[in-house]
């Protein structure tokens, strides 16, 4: 146990002296391809700025005129069979764009019903089981100007169903 604390608190200055030491022993002027990725990663935050202010603002639309409380209303007779909780519909949604928001509702989650109870048990293990799929769609596929996404969407929409179905199993075998 001791050893898997000391590598989780060294691995990354680890890291960071190998590729120093690799650029050293290359002869490679490390302060000035640092400075270029700098500047490099400053271009690409403004290049993307305007898709997450874009999504930000839609959750945040989405989550105050009361729709993800319409659409759980909605879906609660298409959820009982299949023993989903509905108050994990909005985090399940809002996870697939904004992780922050998905957050937020889980914090929510957890102050009504705990965190040790069946839904604050499966939301948490939903929020590490699911990825944030159209941010990422749209951040990746518009940095690097692709324009046709083939089966992305469709194999990234069937992973966060598989991850979501998982959550709820292993939340109640753990319970």
């Amino acid at each position: 146990m001791q050893f898997l604390l000391f590598l989780s608190e060294s691995i990354i200055p680890l890291t960071i002296f190998l590729i120093v030491t690799y650029g050293l022993i290359n002869r490679q002027n490390i302060y000035q391809d640092f400075l270029k990725g700098a500047k490099d990663g400053f271009f690409t935050v403004i290049d993307i700025l305007p898709t997450l202010v874009g999504l930000m603002t839609a959750v945040g639309i989405l989550r105050a005129s009361g729709f993800f409380d319409f659409l759980s209303n909605l879906l609660k007779n298409l959820m009982g069979p299949l023993h989903f909780p509905t108050e994990l519909i909005p985090v399940s949604i809002v996870k697939m764009f904004s992780s922050s928001a998905a957050t937020g509702l889980l914090l929510d989650l957890f102050k009504t019903h705990g965190t040790d109870s069946f839904i604050g048990l499966s939301a948490s293990i939903m929020m590490s089981c699911t990825e944030t799929i159209f941010y990422t769609m749209s951040i990746y596929f518009m940095h690097v100007h692709i324009k046709k996404t083939r089966f992305t969407l469709s194999g990234a929409l069937a992973a966060t169903i598989s991850g979501i179905a998982a959550s709820i199993i292993l939340a109640s075998l753990m319970l």
